[in-house]
């Protein structure tokens, strides 16, 4: 504990009334309920409620402006740059604000790869803040020694501290601010988890570009005769669930990297949304909510079962657990290069053919347009589905500009041979509000049937509008399905959202310029 003592007043923490420093989960989960941080559920989850924020905050983000960095970052809307001086200054409120308080310690590494790995050490004043990081990411090995251990990055989670948009020149009471060159993250004013997740996977995105590595925001898994696959995806596209599929073993559910010796996850957890969960669609997930999870938001009853059905609270309920409870994951989570890439995508305009298969260049631009629909709840003042274009179905995360990582994603490819899909988990029969929600069970009937190869000797078709390749069969889904525009019962309705949309993304690519002829062409016709 001495050790773990200097470092902190190495960093200016100091005066804290008690110091927990890598409690065990039971510990955790002790601490979190004797402090009323949350209530054990029926299945033994520890539940909690995060107040106001119950998503990501977008606007309320930043990265630290500053010398080391400041030419590399893609600033703008995603990327807020704030400047020193008032870093400093909700740097010290931080500081001042941790003195006695009881403070709970994890160190983790975020990667599973021993050659790309960070070294983490969240402070948190939260019980199951801290557990939350335990569970998310990856815990050091019998074999690493506490009292060795040096963090690379130090994140401070103050989420019961508001910051003052008028003193400390913020937006609101909220303030998530990465500082690349001090390797500090604030998170004030929000207890959503997520925030603590995504800062860390924008350190990685950009750590890992500058060692040659791919960073994505994609699951994958791996087939039995090793063959990886991964799922591109904005939060409530699918990743999560479409990536726990009990025939292949788990790698990652979020965020993984792709080196010159194949895929590695970034975490030791997963963090799934839970609305609608149910143990006949969502086996794996269902099953992996028990003790030693986090159960974000939901309602239960007096019994204290939850209702995964209830979205009283958020759309956006969520569960953080372990990789080992799902049945059939693979530890560490590594794994070959990919075969198989998914782009998920949820339409709410209900258009989009459940699945088609892209060519490179189709590949290239559906990457870099990054269409979908953001869902209720998954960040601040979203209630309902929203078109957006999201470069590399990441942007709120890649302080890089775009290109970077589409380049990458390009020579992977080609370099692996890897065939690549766009899939469409939202809407069919018509738009939001008309039609209804891709049944999830069809759509794990197209990814296997894309992951076997079976759609490899399919009969494609381009589709007329969006010029993309669409089976005309698949195996254990009606051939109506597969063309979206039979599903709809007014066909010049569904012509005229078509048009829409395709126009939304000739629109937005107008901003890759530098984009090849071929790539351009690759897009939606008209």
């Amino acid at each position: 504990m001495d050790y773990l003592s200097n470092q902190l007043k190495k960093l200016g923490l100091k005066n804290w009334h008690s110091l927990n420093w890598n409690l065990t989960t039971p510990e955790l989960v002790e601490n979190a309920i004797r402090r009323d941080e949350g209530k054990l559920a029926s299945n033994g989850a520890l539940m909690v409620v995060t107040g106001e924020r119950t998503g990501r905050s977008p606007n309320d983000r930043f990265i630290v402006e500053e010398p080391s960095s400041k030419d590399l970052i893609a600033w703008g809307k995603v990327n807020r740059p704030i400047s020193e001086e008032k870093f400093d200054r909700l740097f010290s409120k931080v500081i001042s604000y941790f003195q006695q308080k009881d403070l709970f310690v994890q160190d983790q590494f975020v990667g599973q790869h021993p050659s790309y790995r960070v070294a983490v050490r969240v402070v948190s004043e939260l019980a199951w803040g801290a557990l939350f990081a335990r569970t998310l990411f990856v815990r050091p090995g019998e074999k690493d020694d506490p009292n060795s251990y040096l963090a690379d990055y130090t994140v401070l989670h103050a989420p019961m501290l508001h910051a003052s948009p008028e003193v400390d020149g913020v937006n609101s009471e909220v303030a998530v601010v990465i500082n690349l060159a001090k390797k500090i993250v604030l998170v004030i004013g929000t207890q959503y988890g997520g925030e603590i997740k995504k800062s860390l996977f924008s350190i990685m995105n950009f750590l890992l570009p500058q060692q040659g590595v791919f960073p994505m925001h994609c699951s994958a898994n791996v087939g039995g005769d090793g063959d990886s696959a991964l799922f591109f995806g904005l939060s409530g596209t699918g990743k999560t669930s479409l990536s726990a599929d009990p025939d292949r073993r788990l790698i990652g559910d979020d965020e993984h990297g792709w080196g010159d010796d194949g895929v590695f996850n970034f975490e030791g957890g997963c963090y799934a949304k839970t609305i609608n969960l149910s143990l006949e669609k969502e086996p794996q997930i269902y099953r992996a909510i028990r003790f030693g999870s986090i159960a974000e938001n939901v309602i239960y009853n007096d019994q204290r079962v939850i209702d995964y059905d209830d979205g009283s609270i958020t759309e956006n309920t969520r569960a953080t657990y372990p990789l080992e409870y799902i049945d059939n994951v693979l530890l560490p989570g590594m794994g070959d290069h990919p075969k198989n890439v998914m782009f998920l995508t949820a339409d709410a305009f209900g258009v989009l053919p459940p699945i088609s298969k892209l060519t490179p260049e189709m590949a290239m631009y559906h990457f870099l347009s990054g269409y979908t629909s953001k869902l209720a709840g998954t960040e601040a003042g979203v209630t309902e589905p929203q078109t957006t274009f999201s470069e590399c179905f990441g942007s709120p995360f890649l302080p890089l500009p775009a290109t970077r990582y589409a380049e990458m994603l390009g020579k992977k490819m080609r370099k692996h041979n890897a065939d690549v899909w766009l899939v469409n988990t939202g809407w069919s029969g018509g738009p939001y509000g008309i039609g209804k929600r891709m049944d999830i069970r069809l759509t794990r009937a197209m990814v296997k049937a894309a992951l076997s190869g079976t759609l490899k000797g399919a009969e494609f078709k381009p589709h007329p509008v969006f010029n993309v390749l669409t089976p005309t069969a698949c195996p254990n889904v009606p051939s109506e399905v597969l063309d979206p525009r039979n599903t709809w019962a007014d066909k010049e309705a569904y012509d005229r959202q078509a048009a829409d949309l395709a126009a939304r993304f000739r629109k937005n690519f107008e901003k890759f310029t530098d984009a090849s002829d071929a790539i351009k062409k690759a897009g939606p016709l008209g």
